[in-house]
C-alpha cells in the first residue's frame, strides 16, 4: 500500500524503540510530525522522545489495533520486527517499506537468492537445513566458510567460522542446531555500504559510499568518502538502486558490500531500514538518513544530500560511554548519546561524528 501523503501534525507509527527509532522520531519532530512508538521493552530509548508509546508484545492483536487506530502510517526501525506484525498492520493502513521486504531480508537464504536473481554477486552459499546437510555443503563451498543462522543474526551473533580441520558438527551445535546458510569466507580488502533512500514516486537519492571498520563483528568506525575508485563507487550505488527498485522500496535501506582486491563488489546483506553506517549523515550531510526516511514514508519529496566534508563516525560501545566527555571539547566533534540505562559489552550506547570540512 502506498500513495500516502501526510501533512505536518500527522502521526507516524514506528515499530521498534531502539536508538534508530529514537533518531527517526527526532527527525520526524523536526518536520512537524508526531510519533507513536510500539515496542515490548519498557525502557526503550525512543520512548523518551515521542508523543505516545505502546509497550506490548508484537503479537498482541488488541494493542496493535489500538496502535493502528492512532497513527497515519507505520514504519519500522529494525528488520527483526516480526513480519507477521507488519502484515497484520498492513491490512489496516499503509506500512512502509512493504512488509514482504521484511520477510525476504529476515531469511539469509531467501535474501541471498533474491540478490543473485538480480545478477548481483554474493559470496558462494549453500542451504544447511539439518546437520546431515553439512558435509555436502562444506564439499560444495569449501573452507574456510562461515555457518550463519538463517534468521535473527546481527552484529556477529548466530555465526561461526568453519576452518580446515575444524568439526562442522561443533559449529552446528554452536549456532543452536537451527536452519542455516553456509557462506564461503570472502578475503575482502575493505567493507563498504551504500545508504539509499527511495520515495513513493520512485526517485532515489544515495549518500556517499561509506567505508566501515568492525570490531568483534560490531561496527566501530565509518569513514566517508570510502577509499574506492570512482567506477567502483558508482557500481556500489547502482547495486543499491537496483535492489531498491526491484523491491519497489519506500524509505531508507542500506546495502553492505565486500570489496575484493581489484575492486570487485560482493553484496553481504541488505538492511531494510536506516543503518548504523549512515549515522554520519546527522552531522556530515545537508540531510540525514533519518529525515530522508521520514520524507519517504510521508510521501514527501526526497532531499538532495550534500556531504559537508570528510566525515568519521565512531560508535561508543559498552563502557566506552563512560568516557564520552572527552569528546565535548574536540573541534568538529558531535556527541550523540542514546539514553540507554544498561551498559553491556558491545552494546551501542552512542556515537561521535567528526566532520573535517574540505
Amino acid at each position: 500500500m502506498s500513495g500516502v501523503v501526510l501533512d505536518p501534525l500527522a502521526t507516524i507509527g514506528i515499530l521498534g524503540g531502539g536508538q534508530l527509532g529514537r533518531m527517526l522520531a527526532l527527525a520526524a519532530a523536526r518536520l512537524g510530525f508526531k510519533c507513536h512508538v510500539f515496542d515490548p521493552t519498557p525502557d526503550s530509548p525512543a520512548f523518551d522522545v515521542v508523543h505516545r508509546v505502546t509497550c506490548a508484545d508484537y503479537t498482541d492483536a488488541e494493542a496493535l489495533d489500538r496502535f493502528a487506530a492512532d497513527v497515519d502510517v507505520v514504519t519500522y526501525e529494525f528488520e527483526n520486527v516480526p513480519a507477521q506484525t507488519a502484515m497484520f498492520l498492513s491490512s489496516r493502513l499503509a506500512v512502509l517499506p512493504d512488509p514482504q521486504i521484511l520477510a525476504t531480508t529476515q531469511d539469509r537464504l531467501v535474501e541471498k537468492t533474491f540478490i543473485g536473481s538480480l545478477g548481483i554477486r554474493t559470496a558462494a552459499f549453500a542451504a544447511v537445513t539439518q546437520a546431515g546437510d553439512l558435509p555436502a555443503a562444506v564439499g560444495q563451498i569449501g573452507v574456510p566458510a562461515v555457518l550463519k543462522t538463517r534468521r535473527l543474526g546481527y552484529d556477529g551473533k548466530g555465526q561461526v567460522m568453519i576452518e580446515n580441520g575444524s568439526d562442522p558438527r561443533a559449529a552446528w551445535r554452536e549456532v543452536g542446531g537451527q536452519p542455516c546458510i553456509l557462506e564461503a569466507f570472502v578475503p575482502f580488502e575493505r567493507e563498504v555500504s551504500v545508504v539509499a533512500a527511495r520515495g513513493q514516486d520512485g526517485a532515489i537519492e544515495c549518500f556517499d559510499v561509506t567505508e566501515n571498520e568492525h570490531r568483534d563483528h560490531i561496527l566501530k568506525v565509518s569513514r566517508v568518502p570510502a577509499a574506492l575508485p570512482a567506477a567502483a563507487a558508482q557500481r556500489a550505488r547502482q547495486i543499491a538502486e537496483t535492489i531498491a527498485h526491484k523491491f519497489d522500496y519506500v524509505g531508507v535501506l542500506a546495502v553492505e558490500m565486500f570489496v575484493l582486491p581489484g575492486g570487485e563488489l560482493l553484496v553481504n546483506e541488505i538492511a531494510p531500514r536506516v543503518h548504523n553506517s549512515g549515522h554520519w549523515t546527522l552531522d556530515g550531510a545537508s540531510v540525514s538518513q533519518f529525515e530522508q526516511h521520514i520524507r519517504a514514508v510521508a510521501g514527501w519529496t526526497l532531499a538532495k544530500p550534500v556531504r559537508l566534508g570528510r566525515v568519521e563516525m565512531i560508535n561508543l560501545l559498552g563502557s566506552e560511554i563512560e568516557d564520552f566527555r572527552r569528546w565535548l571539547d574536540i573541534r568538529g566533534a558531535a556527541v550523540h548519546l542514546y539514553g540507554k540505562s544498561a551498559v553491556r559489552p558491545g552494546r551501542k550506547m552512542g556515537h561521535i561524528t567528526r566532520v573535517f570540512p574540505d
